[in-house]
């Protein structure tokens, strides 16, 4: 785990414990402060704020706690907002991906917590997984979450889809006078991420590469999914630095495997991303990580941004 981002929560921890008690003294409710008949939702980052906001629908006021263009491996909360939690009805986070996060839900109280990395299956990425997913050489064990695994499951359509089953969960168990919307809402929304995932599955089954180069390792699960292997630049922490070694592989496995295109992010440095193509002489393109959106983000949510990332990887994988 990345020591240098905990390190401000150990300096607020104490006020923040101290400032918790005194609030859930005076308002003996999570609802305090909310009197608009809506459940008020926190959720951690884009990716669970979309799936809150298209289950809950008119009966839930969704507020997310990265803001649009802020990488969330790197969110720090003060201890104000630490302390806004616990007047909240209910909180979806993915635990291990924003420590400050998982710190602060610990000290909230509230009773609704959901944690979406239990709501389906984390596996460990960075290194060769079934043949498929090579990523990290010397920067495989730079892993944001407990115990090496990848937290990157919204980019699987499949995995996403039992994540939104989970969130159904949560929202009809806080706020149960709504439970039948939570579940309409959320079978029409898994239909989608069914159909997402039938585009993907057709529209890479006939390519003429089936290796695809990143900035950093957030494509595990998709790259499993439908065949794929991901060379990433460096680790599953988007900040992690690539080595000597791992370049020098880079260059070899673009020739071996042919590779057209090097892939950065709309949120992260593209330079060492255009450098690496440069070298190849091959072309640069967007992979977008899906962990928040901005103006640069091409789509407006989550499913048109997918779409994208799909047709960016057909054209680098020469897909029909």
């Amino acid at each position: 785990m990345n020591v240098r981002r905990l390190i401000p929560l150990t300096a607020v921890s104490a006020a923040v414990a101290a400032g918790l008690i005194a609030l859930a003294a005076c308002s003996g409710s999570s609802t305090a402060g909310h009197n608009d008949g809506k459940l008020h939702v926190v959720a951690s980052f884009y990716p669970l704020q979309y799936l809150t906001q298209q289950i809950g629908g008119d009966h839930v006021s969704v507020t997310n706690l990265t803001k649009p263009g802020v990488e969330p491996h790197d969110l720090e909360l003060s201890p104000r907002q630490t302390v806004a939690l616990s007047r909240e009805d209910a909180i979806i986070y993915l635990k291990g991906l924003q420590p400050a996060v998982d710190e602060a839900i610990k000290q909230s109280g509230v009773k609704h917590t959901a944690d979406a990395a239990a709501m389906t299956t984390l596996e460990k990425h960075g290194t060769e997984v079934d043949g498929h997913h090579h990523t990290t050489g010397d920067n495989a064990s730079h892993s944001e979450s407990e115990a090496g695994l990848d937290p990157h499951i919204w980019l699987d359509p499949v995995r996403y889809a039992q994540v939104a089953r989970g969130v159904d969960r949560t929202l009809a168990a806080a706020d149960p006078a709504h439970k039948a919307d939570y579940r309409k809402n959320t079978d029409a929304l898994v239909k989608k991420l069914d159909a997402l995932n039938k585009q993907y599955a057709e529209g890479l089954k006939s390519r003429t590469s089936d290796t695809f180069v990143t900035t950093h390792a957030a494509f595990g699960y998709l790259a499993e999914r439908y065949g794929l292997t991901e060379e990433a630049i460096s680790g599953i922490d988007p900040e992690s630095e690539p080595s000597v070694s791992r370049m020098k592989d880079l260059h070899s496995l673009a020739a071996k495997h042919h590779v057209s295109t090097v892939f950065f992010e709309t949120i992260a440095n593209p330079d060492t991303a255009r450098t690496l193509a440069g070298d190849l002489h091959v072309k640069t393109g967007v992979l977008d990580p899906l962990e928040g959106i901005t103006d640069k983000s091409r789509g407006r949510d989550y499913i048109q941004v997918m779409q994208s990332n799909l047709a960016a990887l057909q054209r680098a994988l020469g897909a029909k």
